[in-house]
């Protein structure tokens, strides 16, 4: 579960969100919408515990996550940014394989179990035939998918994704978000994806967090899609969003 009390997010004088509260609880995938610079990768950043905000709190399945030690952090969330990673001279299998580090000893020893949830991550995210490939040699797609497939092998509770369809084409992004939906809903976990694909949300999704700065609403999918806040949100002249969101 995750929650947040009165927080406000910013930089300098910019201020993203002020005074937001809200709760994700587990068994169920959010999309986070909002506009280019809206906050959306600065929201998850700190959600993660990675970023801290300019007030308020983030409770991670009860914990506040600014008094969480690192291993403990590590073992409740995990998260995806949206940079490309490109390690040379490193298998994939491997690369998954550094989820398990908040559960190996002080040298990285992984047991029996700690291989079959590698290989079965990489299974889920249809990767498995790439595990003794390099990361430099495959395309931005493939490397998502590796990155993602880390992310299941950390095996937490909250999982945050930064716009992990991006670099994916249209069959194989309903087939991602498709497998973290049912995963959420299987195993009970809490995901939160930040995308701009509004059919992928709306029709995929259980909830929907939607910023237009400084406020952020959370509905549900269906609601979302009534409330005509996503027009406003993506306010845009000459173009009828509501009628769009509407069809969707």
């Amino acid at each position: 579960m995750i929650r947040i009390e009165n927080l406000t997010l910013g930089y300098g004088e910019r201020i993203l969100l002020e005074n937001v509260s809200a709760t994700i609880e587990g068994g169920q995938i959010v999309a986070l919408l909002g506009r280019n610079g809206a906050g959306k990768s600065t929201l998850l950043r700190t959600l993660s515990g990675m970023s801290r905000p300019l007030s308020g709190r983030v409770f991670l399945d009860g914990n506040d996550v600014s008094a969480m030690k690192p291993v403990t952090l590590a073992r409740t969330v995990s998260l995806v940014n949206t940079e490309r990673v490109r390690i040379p001279n490193l298998y994939c299998k491997d690369v998954v394989a550094l989820g398990r580090a908040p559960y190996t000893n002080w040298v990285g020893r992984m047991s029996d179990h700690d291989y079959d949830i590698v290989q079965h991550s990489m299974e889920l995210v249809g990767m498995n035939d790439y595990a003794y490939k390099t990361m430099d040699c495959m395309s931005d797609g493939e490397c998502q998918r590796i990155m993602i497939a880390r992310a299941l092998a950390q095996d937490t509770n909250i999982i945050l994704l930064d716009e992990p369809t991006s670099f994916l084409d249209l069959p194989n992004r309903y087939e991602l978000v498709s497998l973290l939906r049912d995963m959420a809903h299987r195993e009970n976990k809490c995901i939160l994806f930040s995308t701009h694909e509004l059919d992928i949300a709306l029709s995929l999704c259980d909830s929907i967090m939607l910023i237009d700065n400084p406020f952020m609403y959370f509905d549900t999918a269906e609601g979302m899609k009534k409330s005509g806040l996503i027009g406003k949100a993506f306010r845009t002249p000459g173009f009828d969003f509501d009628s769009f969101v509407r069809i969707l």
